[in-house]
């Protein structure tokens, strides 16, 4: 069909009425995104709390930072030439950040900034340690312009001196403390989302809250097993459960509604999404054992999967000895991206590595493999040695890692406190408070970790709704304590105590007293008792008018209740499983365990006989006061003297166990007065790795030694002086008498 001209003039037209349209809406958005990243640098610059880097003091720094070697000066060249080839090969790229100025504005290559260290810590051999030290070391400065990276990477040293920096930063310090630790670490410039990239945890969960993931079981497929035909269903059933589902219908709809509601509490999105850059560290697997490759945020010191939808791309990374360009596709973030940076399609590397001759062919001439050789050595490239000092931290700022005295970090619903080290006269080096609404007004839950503490108290949890506290202890406590849980140190008035059973003769790991009752729970005894349990009554009110001690009026023991478990060794009708020693109404009743065949377990029953006084050393047996129903045991055991003698052994055993109970109510007056006393005297111990504060205690001792000996002084003085006065007063006396 031939196309008509002024058909073709009508489509010329609108191609470029198209055009026009797009190139507006193009236009309108650059105008947009001018304005943001305008506020958003307007924001930082109007900060007051910036700190003005241009104040510096660059005079004492070495000359490897003001100036660059032969070997740099050739970096830079090939680092430029690296750049121009790849502006031409890929004019959509952004500019690579290669060498940006230093603090005394020098190009410096950004593989020689990374400096690796290992510092003398055992904490920092670790990855979490080094990066919960950068994070609590450094203060947080946002980039100038969040989508364009700094113009400027000062060094480590510089850095740890004025203890605050922006994301890269933070980075080539984590980055050179990991390369130290050796892990395969390299420093990442990329893009994120703007709560990582402005340090917004107040969306995120605690990391302190998240429970671990739940391993499901796994179920054995049986391809045999017996299928059951299904089973009859009432109509009358169906249509209740239809009624059911029309509720639970409009119930979902009044949660949708909610759900609404919340989602206007939501942050908008972002104008800047996925154009806000940011430098965090990869942590490649292999070295130091690590399973698999991960991320690690330097804000927050938190490991990431590199699936983590928060890391939307990466352009570049590099380490002390290379810089590779990634050459793969960010458009799904970086869950898809492979980080083998010896594939050359996904990672661009700058200087060709020098290769083993091991790996040259063997079955090629001898000149060939030393021309290959050659070739090799010219094309690979020696990576100078980093320009950046010696990184050093003192034993007193690892110590004291907070500039600012303390650390507020805000999540959902829950804010985290941290302290240093002995910041606190009662060792709180780390507070959680979890609170039941996002604007944090109401608490639910205080917990609190302690540290150095001679009482060895280390976790403590406060409900704030029950006012509930659960002490927890480490191991090595005087009185064996494990975890305490009392709303009032009071004696009387609910605790309950842990122990660690395994250093107690008597294998007690659990008590719970009241004013009424005190149950004990016990592990692997002899006897096989496992649980203890005992009433007690109300006190004589005239001994309580009369203000008697506890001891001179104890309470009343109503009823102990012993149960065992289950001795092999024994048959099951002289296994007692349970047993009842109902002390004021003079009744023990036995209760023994079950063998596989049998459904009724024995029981035999003591009673007072009626109308007879009791008496200490008297035990009266006849068949009035003995109830026994034991259907499964032999003649022996229906013998009257059998009876007789278990009645003796009965009554000998419940006077230990109420002298048992009663130095368990004195254990427990002893326990809540030592801990009363922990509380009121807070004693910190100090650790022979802490020099800092050794250095502080050696010069308290000092003082206090130098105070007592001017004391001391004074006093002979006014000893002397006194004696002085004596003796004139005598002499007086005397020329008077004369």
């Amino acid at each position: 069909m031939p196309v008509v001209p002024g058909r073709m003039e009508a489509l010329q037209e609108t191609e470029e009425v198209e055009q026009t349209a797009e190139d507006e809406i193009f236009s309108d958005f650059l105008d947009d995104l001018e304005a943001d990243v305008a506020v958003e640098e307007a924001s930082v610059a109007s900060d007051e709390s910036v700190f003005d880097w241009s104040s510096i003091d660059t005079s004492h720094l070495p000359s490897s930072y003001k100036t660059n070697s032969w070997q740099e000066k050739e970096l830079l060249q090939l680092a430029d030439h690296f750049s121009q080839q790849y502006t031409h090969l890929c004019p959509d790229r952004k500019p690579l950040f290669i060498h940006p100025l230093n603090e005394c504005g020098v190009q410096k290559f950004v593989s020689t900034t990374v400096r690796p260290t290992l510092l003398p810590y055992p904490d920092m051999y670790y990855w979490s340690g080094c990066a919960s030290f950068v994070c609590d070391y450094l203060i947080m400065e946002p980039l100038k312009c969040p989508i364009t990276p700094p113009s400027s990477l000062y060094s480590p040293t510089t850095i740890l001196k004025y203890q605050r920096g922006n994301c890269f930063d933070f980075t080539v310090l984590l980055c050179s403390l990991l390369t130290g630790a050796g892990y395969d670490a390299y420093c990442v410039h990329g893009y994120a989302t703007l709560e990582m990239c402005s340090l917004d945890q107040t969306q995120e969960l605690c990391p302190r809250l998240r429970k671990p993931p739940e391993v499901p079981e796994e179920e054995d497929p049986n391809k045999y097993r017996i299928k059951y035909p299904s089973e009859p269903q009432s109509q009358f059933e169906l249509q209740q459960k239809a009624k059911k589902e029309e509720e639970t219908e409009s119930t979902q709809e009044e949660e949708r509604e909610e759900e609404v509601v919340t989602e206007v509490d939501k942050p908008k999105r972002d104008p800047l999404h996925g154009l806000r850059v940011h430098a965090w560290v990869l942590v490649l697997s292999g070295k130091r054992k690590v399973p698999e490759t991960f991320f690690i945020n330097p804000f927050t010191g938190n490991g990431h999967s590199t699936r983590d939808e928060c890391f939307l791309g990466i352009e570049s990374v590099w380490n002390h000895r290379n810089y590779w360009v990634n050459m793969q596709d960010c458009r799904k973030g970086c869950k898809d991206l492979s980080f083998d940076l010896s594939d050359s399609f996904c990672w661009e590397i700058m200087f060709a590595e020098s290769k083993e001759p091991s790996q040259l062919p063997a079955e090629s001439p001898k000149k060939d493999t030393d021309d290959m050789e050659k070739e090799e050595i010219d094309m690979s490239f020696q990576m100078p040695l980093s320009w950046v000092a010696q990184i050093k931290v003192s034993c007193r700022e690892y110590e004291n890692p907070f500039s600012q005295g303390k650390k507020v970090i805000l999540y959902d619903k829950a804010k985290q406190e941290k302290w240093a080290a002995y910041a606190n006269g009662d060792g709180l080096v780390e507070r959680l408070t979890v609170y039941a609404d996002s604007d944090r007004t109401e608490e639910l839950e205080v917990k609190e970790w302690f540290k150095h503490r001679e009482d060895l108290l280390y976790m403590r949890e406060v409900n704030k709704q029950t006012q509930l506290i659960t002490d927890h202890f480490r191991p090595g406590h005087p009185l064996l304590l494990k975890a305490h849980s009392y709303t009032s140190l009071e004696p009387e008035t609910g605790h309950t105590v842990e122990f660690y059973h395994t250093a107690r003769v008597d294998g007690l790991w659990k008590r719970f007293e009241s004013a009424t009752e005190m149950t004990e729970y016990f592990v692997g005894r002899e006897d096989f008792l496992h649980m203890r349990h005992t009433e007690f009554g109300e006190r004589d009110q005239k001994m309580e008018k009369a203000d008697a001690t506890a001891d001179a009026n104890p309470r009343p023991i109503v009823q102990i209740k012993e149960y065992f478990h289950r001795n092999p060794e024994k048959p099951a009708d002289e296994d007692i499983e349970e047993r009842i020693f109902m002390v004021i109404d003079d009744v023990i009743q036995l209760t023994y365990h079950l063998e596989l065949h049998d459904t009724i377990a024995s029981k035999v029953a003591f009673c007072r006989v009626i109308g007879r006084e009791k008496r200490e050393d008297e035990i009266f047996l006849s068949r009035e006061n003995t109830v026994k129903f034991q259907p499964w045991s032999s003649e022996k055991h229906k013998n009257m003297r059998r009876l007789y003698d278990l009645l003796w052994e009965l009554r000998e055993e419940q006077k230990d166990l109420k002298q048992q109970v009663r130095d368990s109510e004195a254990e427990m007056v002893n326990i809540l007065m030592v801990r009363e006393d922990e509380e009121a005297n807070i004693k910190l111990s100090v650790s022979i790795y802490s020099a800092a504060k050794r250095e502080q205690q050696h010069e308290a001792t000092v003082l206090e030694e130098e105070q007592k000996g001017s004391q001391s002084s004074l006093e002979k003085e006014s000893q002397h002086l006194g004696g002085e006065e004596e003796s004139l007063t005598h002499h007086t006396a005397t020329n008077s008498t004369m």
